[in-house]
């Protein structure tokens, strides 16, 4: 403060063509309304051509959704936090927020009493980084308590009052104190979050973009042939400056999939976190297009790649400054580092085949997201590979009501399509744009975007010969 200085499968039958629909009306990519006990706000600024948006508006919901789109996920530095409350319904708000995956590297404490207890607890004891107090004191007796702890409060200690009255005055004097911030109730997590990430926000610090985790729920049902087709659909489609990054290390495909062989990639980045900067981390990504950059994993077995969670964090945050979307391709395996970089990112994508192994599986990491991720939607649902011929599978619909996610994108199969592509070192939008594998990408990636994809341009292949010497 100022005062210091401070059922039953439905198999398929044989016979099934690459265009047919399943279960998703008239195109493969039609979002299913989620049911109403699993639906979360829509957190997405523009509607996408084809998509349904919520047919009645929800102030709490949409004031939440605002919040969280433009969190971006910066995240709070690591600062010890405590919170002074004096109703439950703000402890509880207090307790949720300081759940969230935004919090992960704060130290929080929640004491019962408001500001009357800080006043109180700081008597003898150091004050933290931030000090958060409820009060339903107004006037002249709430501007007195706050100058008293802005006596015992140490150098540095940032101070955000949660107080009673929605007034602009109090507010003005508030800040004229040296008050940090000022909250109304009903207090919602999110707005908690944000109002602290903004206490913390450094103008000088460098851009942070948006992180996509793509999963495969078992291996072999196609989520790097996703990630990197989606990465692409942000490049292509949407115009934006994308990282694909493949943290596959042993066997990573993105290499092969953007026909590019890098002498570097991101086991470099991994085994010299700290010596990365905006050069080194320019030297080591390859450009597969005038918008697209790929981290490529070695794909060899000569390490055991014996790497820590604190290297992929740091890495992964310092790629993060290089463009406005980083898709993360995941491997199909669990360790320390794949829960931290999964559970920490902006948006997850699970990748499933319509089969029990992908259900049992996707179920695992849907209910892990609902634990640790509370303030965030579900993670969205890819099926991939539908229809394929001679195989039961688990009808779509079933497959969704079971995990309490309707999918986002049902791909259909199409053996020859996704064959060719990866054979020619190509997307799905290169070899077929008008495919519904293609259009479906293109959807989800601008859902995820919150923009529309621009038109697909066609090259010619005759370019290169008129071009102005």
């Amino acid at each position: 403060m100022v005062n210091r200085p401070h059922n039953e499968l439905d198999p398929f039958d044989a016979g099934f063509d690459a265009d047919d629909d399943f279960g998703l009306g008239e195109q493969a990519w039609q979002p299913i309304e989620p049911p109403p006990a699993a639906a979360a706000p829509d957190i997405y600024d523009l509607p996408s051509p084809g998509l349904d948006m919520p047919a009645a508006p929800n102030p709490v919901g949409d004031m939440q959704a605002g919040i969280e789109a433009s969190l971006g996920t910066a995240g709070v530095p690591r600062i010890a936090i405590h919170i002074f409350t004096e109703r439950g319904e703000t402890a509880s708000a207090a307790a949720q927020a300081m759940r969230d995956r935004r919090m992960s590297r704060a130290t929080s404490e929640i004491l019962p009493g408001g500001l009357s207890a800080a006043l109180v607890h700081y008597q003898n004891q150091a004050t933290p980084a931030l000090v958060v107090v409820e009060t339903t004191d107004r006037g002249d007796v709430l501007l007195a308590q706050l100058d008293q702890l802005a006596e015992v409060c140490d150098p540095g200690t940032k101070v955000m009052v949660i107080g009673s009255t929605n007034d602009i005055t109090l507010y003005r004097e508030l800040m004229r104190r040296g008050v940090s911030e000022y909250l109304v109730p009903p207090l919602q997590p999110l707005q908690l979050i944000n109002a602290i990430t903004t206490l913390y926000a450094d103008p000088s610090a460098p851009f942070v973009g948006r992180s996509i985790a793509v999963v495969g729920a078992k291996g072999g049902v196609g989520a790097s042939t996703l990630a990197h087709n989606l990465a692409y659909a942000f490049a292509e489609r949407l115009l934006a400056n994308t990282v694909i990054v493949d943290f596959d290390l042993p066997f990573g495909t993105a290499g092969l999939d953007f026909n590019q062989d890098p002498l570097q990639g991101v086991a470099n980045a991994l085994n010299q976190p700290d010596r990365l900067d905006p050069v080194l981390l320019e030297r080591m990504m390859v450009k597969c297009g005038e918008r697209l950059s790929l981290f490529a994993a070695p794909a060899t077995l000569d390490d055991d790649y014996d790497i820590s969670a604190e290297a992929f964090e740091e890495v992964t945050s310092k790629i993060r400054t290089t463009a406005p979307f980083v898709v993360m391709d995941l491997p199909h395996l669990w360790s320390s580092w794949m829960r931290r970089t999964l559970l920490s990112a902006d948006e997850v994508i699970i990748v499933a085949a319509p089969d029990l192994a992908s259900l049992r599986n996707a179920k695992n990491l849907i209910d892990l997201m609902r634990q640790t991720r509370v303030n965030d939607g579900p993670p969205r649902l890819v099926i991939n590979q539908a229809g394929m011929p001679g195989r039961p599978e688990i009808p779509i619909k079933d497959f969704g009501e079971a995990l309490g996610v309707q999918p986002t994108l049902v791909l259909p199969f199409d053996p020859k399509l996704f064959g060719q592509a990866a054979n020619n070192g190509q997307m799905i939008e290169e070899i077929n744009p008008k495919s519904k594998c293609a259009e479906g990408i293109n959807q989800l990636a601008s859902l995820i975007g919150r923009r529309e994809a621009a038109p697909m341009v066609k090259k010619s292949v005759l370019g290169g010969l008129f071009k102005k010497k």
